[in-house]
């Protein structure tokens, strides 16, 4: 195990599990690489383990995916903050189909279906997964509005 100190008071530590969330892993999986020695912590004074917003960025390197800014490194909440964007729409995750570089979204709010093509990439970064609460956000230049014949 190896662990270090703060060179500088202002780096923030984060705990172990908002780390394995931040990187994608699993809490286990990211314990068992502080255990080997992999990831640098520091411990508190009860012995639980911390880890620098600068050893995140060291593995979020290591693993091809780019850190980010220091001002913007915050842990992930779940919540939206903000968007300039008016037309949000609630719902839930109904179906994901990948297929190729494209997938296809089927959001369900209320009792209305919304479906959208996005790219896989999307998909992934989201890790958007079937029954998950989601937001559809619409931008459009036009909108149209119709009637049913009757």
């Amino acid at each position: 195990m190896i662990q270090f100190e703060m060179a500088n008071d202002s780096s923030r530590l984060m705990t172990p599990r908002s780390v394995a969330q931040r990187l994608g892993v699993s809490y286990s999986t990211l314990k068992q690489w502080i255990y080997k020695g992999s990831v640098r912590t520091v411990r508190t004074s009860g012995g639980h383990h911390r880890i620098a917003e600068s050893e995140v960025e060291r593995l979020l390197s290591a693993t091809g995916r780019l850190p980010k800014s220091t001002a913007a490194s915050r842990p992930v909440s779940g919540v939206l903050v903000s968007l300039s964007g008016r037309n949000q729409l609630r719902g839930i995750v109904e179906e994901v189909r990948v297929e190729g570089l494209l997938a296809q979204v089927r959001l369900r709010v209320g009792d209305q279906r919304l479906t959208a093509v996005i790219t896989r990439d999307a998909i992934e970064a989201l890790k958007l997964k079937r029954g998950q609460p989601a937001l559809a956000v619409i931008k459009s230049t036009e909108v149209m509005i119709g009637l049913e014949s009757s």
